[in-house]
């Protein structure tokens, strides 16, 4: 069995609208314990992401007041997506070659869910113990 994007992504993410202050982002952030938020349009479609580390650089180190920044002024707009169906090997080296540490899941060209760096590390985890069981079964001589 083959492990593809659709069988690990994580469909609750944050998603706000390019007007947001970052100061509500961020409590949003807090208050649902994401590190991310994603930037949508009024349809629905990213248009960029918000993480920790770019309130980190571009509202703290400069200095701004977070309830007078807008996300899109903050916003990352080089999305970097996978298909559902995009093998977890591939979405893996993806992440790696872009050290990014989340990814958007996208279907029929909405957003399915995000993938993290933590959740492709514990499933694939998960997955080597389920073939590992397998294997070490198959192993075991039969009387």
């Amino acid at each position: 069995m083959v492990l593809v994007a659709k069988d690990i992504v994580e469909k609750d993410f944050l998603s706000m609208r390019r007007d947001t202050t970052a100061l509500q982002g961020a409590k949003q952030m807090q208050s649902n314990r994401h590190g991310f938020v994603v930037v949508t349009t009024a349809d629905g479609k990213p248009e960029g992401i918000v993480t920790e580390w770019d309130y980190v650089s571009r509202i703290v180190a400069a200095e701004k007041d977070p309830a007078r920044v807008k996300l899109e002024e903050i916003m990352s707009v080089n999305l970097v997506t996978v298909k559902a169906d995009e093998d977890l090997d591939e979405v893996a080296q993806l992440m790696a070659g872009k050290g990014i540490r989340r990814i958007l899941v996208t279907q029929d060209g909405k957003i399915l869910g995000t993938i993290t760096a933590r959740t492709m590390l514990a499933r694939l985890k998960d997955y080597i113990d389920s073939i590992s069981t397998q294997i070490a079964r198959l192993q075991v001589p039969r009387a």
